[in-house]
């Protein structure tokens, strides 16, 4: 236990800004340093708050005022900043994937255990009210006992919005990799870890072009596959089906659907906190929708790094480098059996993290959690 956690930023871009809204201030967490391969873009953001530093990638990692990096870089150089920091002797909590290979990945959290350090990765939405709820209602019996369950995320792409969505159309982009870390963390929170996959996948556009910002107009190349299904195995043997495409317009379907023996349970975006959790019990005539029952309410991007740091012997860190190498075997796994064209065994397991009591929003932003050290 001790003074408030200090945190140092490796990569401003877009993503940036939820977590500093939620961080700056906040009394478990103290930003001490920040740093952007432009250095304008670090001056001008450690302009903004109070008492931080900008500082190079490299001087950041080795400074001794920050306890753990929050790397926010792009998907590529995930696994060299992780390994950077550790490799200084500091805990990493970065954005999703946790690195853009699976080995890559096993590497970080081999290296993470050798020095001590503490590894955790996005996605945190999965701790708000929407899933927390959902899995409530599962753990006690709303829908008897889990069979099925089906994800469907769809949109036309990222580059209709972001300015600079090279990374979504290269090595560790792509619908699955980008967006699958939501799903895939949820249903290991709904349903327990998966077991083996079988998947399939397409790529039938070379191109995209940005539509927003100072390249509108620009043409980008596409690298990997924009639409990607599949079929997850559970280890409780429930089977789910899964779809991610930046290839569609737009679905009816819900998100996230749970199939049980007396219900079925209609769970929000998991790329929001909140939403609507929804049942239709065996013999009803209609939908219900259920009150929130747990996790952060009013949740925000940056809950997870202070779920991260508060952690401590009695409860692991709930969204930890071990779930997020399980999510990224199963969505590599995905892609290779699309490739080699068969079904593919896990070789990891993580057991679903503590589940989040009801936690109003003043709570988890104004008071000050126990920070472990």
């Amino acid at each position: 236990m001790g003074d408030a956690h200090r945190v140092g930023v490796v990569g401003l871009g877009v993503i940036s800004r939820a977590y500093l809204d939620t961080l700056a201030g906040h009394p478990s967490v103290r930003i001490t340093a920040v740093a952007d391969l432009d250095a304008t873009r670090s001056a001008a953001v450690a302009a903004e708050l109070p008492g931080v530093a900008a500082r190079t990638v490299e001087e950041l990692l080795s400074s001794p005022d920050v306890d753990t990096v929050l790397n926010l870089t792009v998907p590529a150089a995930h696994a060299e900043i992780a390994l950077g920091a550790i490799a200084r002797g500091k805990h990493v909590y970065g954005e999703k994937p946790l690195a853009a290979t699976l080995a890559d990945a096993h590497t970080v959290v081999e290296a993470a255990a050798k020095a001590e350090v503490a590894v955790g990765c996005a996605p945190d939405t999965v701790l708000g009210t929407g899933i927390q709820t959902a899995r409530a209602a599962v753990e006690t019996g709303t829908i008897g006992r889990p069979l099925s369950a089906s994800a469907v995320m769809v949109t036309p792409g990222h580059e209709r919005w972001h300015p600079q969505p090279d990374f979504y159309y290269t090595t560790g982009g792509g619908p699955l990799l980008d967006m699958g870390p939501y799903y895939l963390a949820s249903l290991v929170h709904l349903l327990g870890p998966v077991r083996a996959v079988t998947g399939a996948s397409s790529r039938l556009r070379g191109e995209r072009v940005i539509g927003s910002g100072p390249r509108t107009g620009e043409r980008i190349p596409v690298e990997v596959d924009t639409h990607v299904s599949g079929v997850l195995e559970h280890t409780s043997g429930a089977l789910t089906t899964i779809t991610t495409s930046f290839d569609g317009v737009a679905t009816t379907a819900a998100p996230i659907e749970v199939h049980g023996e007396t219900g079925t349970l209609a769970a929000p975006d998991p790329n929001r906190f909140d939403g609507e959790v929804r049942l239709f019990a065996l013999g009803a005539e209609q939908w219900t929708t259920l009150a929130p029952s747990a996790g952060y309410a009013g949740g925000s991007r940056g809950v997870g790094l202070l779920d991260f740091v508060t952690a401590d012997g009695g409860r692991a860190a709930r969204a930890s480098g071990d779930l997020a190498l399980h999510v990224l075997e199963t969505m590599t796994a995905l892609l290779r059996s699309s490739a080699e064209g068969r079904r593919i065994e896990l070789t990891t397991s993580a057991a679903p993290p503590a589940p989040v009591p009801l936690t109003p929003v003043e709570e988890w932003r104004e008071r000050a959690w126990p920070v472990a050290r």
